[in-house]
């Protein structure tokens, strides 16, 4: 990875695409150490000091730890991911935004547009609901302009997070709303050092439950690794033709179908659906609605890590087969002149592909819901609560693999054109 990244860096348009992401990181983490203003930061921090699990840990997981704070960027980037999982939702139900999606760059661009509208929309909801609910009690001068300022700054705040993001996918390295997540959870490291450090120098935290903690961080990153990593190739045969005096095709290749299609994106996914009631609980603070909230979504209840599990199970499978259509690879394998030996071009093809890629993908379904369910458990029966868990580990590796992925890509294609040169 260092080796990589070296000479990366050697290559003056990605060390222009390092270095904006890096800028763009930045302001992210600036922006993280600004409070709404009308916040008493005092009380929120006195309120909040041993917080960081339940549905608070949800938000503050997501916001990249700004929701804890009640920063200008404390709801995140959650609306917009939440509206890109509505707006593909409804790719399904409505046909027209079926072919709208299938009209290519075009279409992408006017979905990527209504993702943008839906996602203020959901943040100036967002907004209204924790600044009258759940963050009321921490104003200074509690009263409707305050509140207005507040969600004022918190929408502002996510419309401007979009927009780096979004940036940063164009013009920098890696997905940038994911990269945002990884920022926000590598910054509460040195914290949660010094949270264990405490913990042992205190007695709450013995040595062998550290070194099991040490132990259980890397074989849970080498398994993520392992699964990120793993695929089945399915071997491709072209035909031979003969076009004037020259032949072409009869070569060998493969189709890599991965273990886990859909990388980081059905955590992610699920934990923005399982925040949605917690943010309408946010609208009846001490109403029954939130009582059953509290009690029954904690990180640690059964319900929870119940819906946790089938949420990252169904979004693995429905984003796999959002980003890999058999029936379109087969059909462009067949105008190509292209086959898999032993199975018959056309819809033989696709079934084949399909049955291949559901047989995997329950592998990598059921790997993401256990490394993220796991730690909850294992918080409880130890008794010790870290802000690392299986979720973090899982986004920060996942992240990183398919970022050093995009640089990989990108010095391969430079070199290809100083080859062509």
């Amino acid at each position: 990875m260092l080796s990589t990244l070296r000479n990366a860096w050697k290559i003056p348009d990605l060390r222009r695409r390092i270095l904006f992401t890096l800028l763009m990181i930045t302001i992210f983490r600036l922006g993280s150490a600004v409070p709404v203003p009308g916040i008493d930061s005092g009380a929120l921090a006195a309120a909040f000091s041993n917080s960081e699990d339940g549905l608070l840990g949800l938000f503050n997981l997501m916001s990249g730890g700004n929701f804890k704070t009640f920063t200008i960027f404390a709801l995140g980037i959650s609306p917009y991911i939440t509206a890109s999982i509505v707006l593909n939702l409804l790719q399904i139900a409505f046909p027209a935004l079926e072919a709208l999606a299938k009209e290519g760059e075009t279409g992408r661009k006017k979905i990527a547009q209504y993702t943008r509208y839906l996602t203020v929309v959901l943040a100036l909801i967002q907004g209204i609901g924790f600044s009258l609910g759940y963050f009321q009690r921490f104003f200074i001068t509690p009263g409707a302009w305050s509140t207005f300022i507040a969600v004022l700054t918190l929408t502002a705040g996510t419309a401007f997070l979009m927009y780096l993001g979004e940036k940063i996918t164009d013009k920098g390295i890696g997905n940038g709303i994911s990269l945002f997540i990884f920022a926000g959870i590598i910054g509460k490291l040195p914290s949660g050092i010094l949270q264990m450090y405490t913990n042992l120098t205190l007695g709450q935290m013995n040595i062998i439950q550290a070194l099991f903690f040490a132990v259980f961080a890397v074989v849970i990153i080498m398994g993520i690794i392992f699964i990120q990593q793993g695929q089945r190739k399915i071997p491709v045969q072209y035909a031979k033709r003969v076009v004037g005096r020259k032949m072409y095709g009869g070569q060998t290749t493969h189709i890599p179908l991965k273990v886990n299609q859909a990388g980081v994106i059905p955590v992610i996914f699920a934990i923005s659906i399982l925040m949605f009631p917690a943010t309408i609980g946010a609208f009846f603070p001490g109403s029954g609605f939130s009582a059953f909230v509290s009690k029954w979504l904690g990180t640690t209840s059964i319900m929870y890590n119940m819906l946790y599990a089938l949420l990252i199970i169904f979004f693995t499978y429905f984003y796999t087969n959002i980003t890999f259509n058999p029936v379109e690879v087969a059909d462009r394998l067949k105008t190509n002149g292209g086959f898999i030996p032993g199975i018959r071009p056309g819809r033989p093809t696709a079934e084949h592909l399909s049955k291949s890629l559901n047989k995997i993908t329950i592998v990598g379904a059921f790997f993401l819901a256990f490394i993220a369910i796991l730690p909850n458990f294992l918080g409880a029966v130890t008794n010790t609560q870290l802000s690392f868990g299986g979720t973090s580990i899982l986004i920060v590796v996942s992240v990183s693999l398919e970022t050093m992925k995009q640089v990989e890509a990108q010095m391969l294609m430079r070199h290809y054109e100083g080859f062509l040169n």
